[in-house]
Parts: C-alpha cells; sequence; structure tokens
C-alpha cells in the first residue's frame, strides 16, 4: 500500500496501536461527523462528498474491527507493534486470504482517491487571519449573535462575501439578509437556522449556540416569541 496514501487508522484518527473499542470510538465519532442532519441539508461538503467519505469511514472499519483483516492490513503495511500490546506478522496473517494483493491495492486506491475528498475540504474551508486576542475573548463571552456581529466576525476572520457563499451553499443574498437581520425576507424558519448554522460552523464559532440565538431574535422580531 502506498504510505503516502491516508490509512485507514488516519480515516478513523485513531493510533495505530488503537484497542478495539478505540477503533470504535473513532468509527462512531467520525460517522457522526459526515450524518448529522444538518450536513445532509446545508453541508460544507455535497451530498456525494459526504457520502464518499461514509463509505471510507465503513470500509477503514470493516477492516479495522476484525482481527484477523486488520492482521493482515497491518502486515500489508509494514505495520507492527512493538509495545506489547499487538505484533503483527505476515506469518500471523498468512491464513486469512479473504484479502487478497488485489483486494488490498483496490483499497488502495480507493483510500487514496476518497480521502482527498476530505482533505481538499478541510483544505478548502479552513481560515487563515490574525488572531485579535481582545475580539476572540468578546466572542468566546457572546451569548448573543445578531446579524452585525456576525459579519464583524466573518470580516474578522479574512472570509469575504463570494467565499462565504461557497463555503456555506448558501446565496450571497440570503448571507445579506442576515446580516442585515432583513427577517422579512428569509425563508422559513427551519432553513433560516440551517443557514444560520453553516455559517457560524464556517466561522469556527459555535453553531448550536449560534443558530438559536439568531432564530430568537428571529421570531422576537416577528412577534412569534
Amino acid at each position: 500500500m502506498d504510505s503516502s496514501a491516508k490509512n485507514y487508522y488516519e480515516i478513523l484518527e485513531v493510533p495505530e496501536n488503537s484497542s478495539p473499542e478505540e477503533i470504535h470510538r473513532g468509527y462512531i465519532r467520525s460517522k457522526n461527523a459526515y450524518s448529522t442532519d444538518s450536513l445532509a441539508l446545508y453541508s460544507l461538503m455535497s451530498p456525494e462528498e459526504c457520502n464518499a467519505v461514509l463509505d471510507l469511514i465503513e470500509e477503514a472499519y470493516s477492516i479495522l474491527s476484525e482481527t484477523s483483516k486488520r492482521s493482515q492490513y497491518d502486515s500489508a503495511r509494514g505495520l507492527n507493534t512493538q509495545n506489547g500490546n499487538r505484533v503483527f506478522s505476515r506469518e500471523a496473517a498468512s491464513g486469512y486470504d479473504d484479502l487478497s494483493e488485489h483486494t488490498l491495492k483496490t483499497n488502495t486506491t480507493t483510500t487514496s482517491t476518497r480521502s482527498m475528498t476530505k482533505i481538499v475540504a478541510q483544505n478548502r474551508f479552513s481560515l487563515d487571519y490574525k488572531i485579535d486576542a481582545s475580539f476572540e475573548k468578546e466572542i468566546e463571552q457572546a451569548t448573543e449573535f445578531p446579524g452585525d456581529f456576525l459579519k464583524s466576525v466573518r470580516l474578522y476572520k479574512k472570509v469575504e462575501l463570494g467565499r462565504m457563499a461557497d463555503m456555506t451553499k448558501i446565496s450571497k443574498t440570503y448571507i445579506r439578509y442576515i446580516e442585515d437581520e432583513a427577517f422579512e425576507k428569509l425563508p422559513a424558519s427551519v432553513y433560516v437556522r440551517g443557514f444560520v448554522y453553516q455559517y457560524a460552523k464556517s466561522l469556527k464559532l459555535n453553531p448550536e449556540l449560534v443558530a438559536n440565538s439568531f432564530l430568537y431574535r428571529l421570531k422576537k422580531a416577528k412577534g412569534e416569541h
């Protein structure tokens, strides 16, 4: 297997000497990260990209959760744990032919291709800005997130309107309506919540807190609260 390809341990974000319990926790954590309702509706990634990552997570877990397959997988990669927890060799895995060399090569190609989706997404939505400790503290202590404050955070984190639209899959018009709190021009509350959730997530804010705060302001303005 190409050592430059992202391996199954990295996909589940666990160490190579992880216990079965740690493997399972990594699987659940990774799966949840790409299968929430918010991602399905208002994803930073397209549905196809999410499904590709989920398929890769399932593939990784199907190998690492079974002792025999994990043993042969580690052997094929030349991985041997020397800390007393696990030490696998090709001889130890020789009785398991269900993962043939052809299968491993196929998995390598699939892993390399699909894992690139996650890498590209991570780079695409990274933020690069100069830290202002005072403003960071203000953000951390905030309990309300009016539109003008969200805009200030966006500008502080150097995210132009066009890029925000690309990151969130929300039109620039709706982003302006959110920042201007033009509530009467926004769609139904359930959609607004999804928009604001992804807006906040893109800026590395607490999406639940921000979405709930904004929705409260919207309902109050409309006399619904």
